[in-house]
């Protein structure tokens, strides 16, 4: 397994207009290892932060894939209500 970081570019708009990077996620070894700025100053921005990116990775799962963009946010939905429901995600 390669030890290189294949890193995503910065969205156009934040070259253009700046911006404070408020998550970063990798997958390493199969497992998701993330760095986040706490940056809201109401958690529950966080919410709409996290369903605007189940959408876009619901759109990228329907250009890249045979799955709706539909069945996919379904998917993704399915996946949160799971972990949510498990008493040791909190630990």
């Amino acid at each position: 397994m390669s030890k290189d970081f294949a890193e995503l570019a910065i969205p156009p708009d934040a070259v253009e207009r700046g911006g404070v990077e408020v998550l970063r996620a990798a997958v390493v070894d199969g497992a998701v290892s993330l760095a986040l700025r706490r940056s809201f100053d109401d958690p529950a921005t966080w919410g709409r932060l996290l369903i605007d990116l189940a959408r876009q990775a619901a759109r990228t799962y329907a250009l890249e894939t045979d799955m709706s963009e539909e069945e996919a946010f379904e998917r993704i939905r399915a996946g949160m209500e799971a972990e949510s429901l498990d008493p040791d995600s909190f630990n």
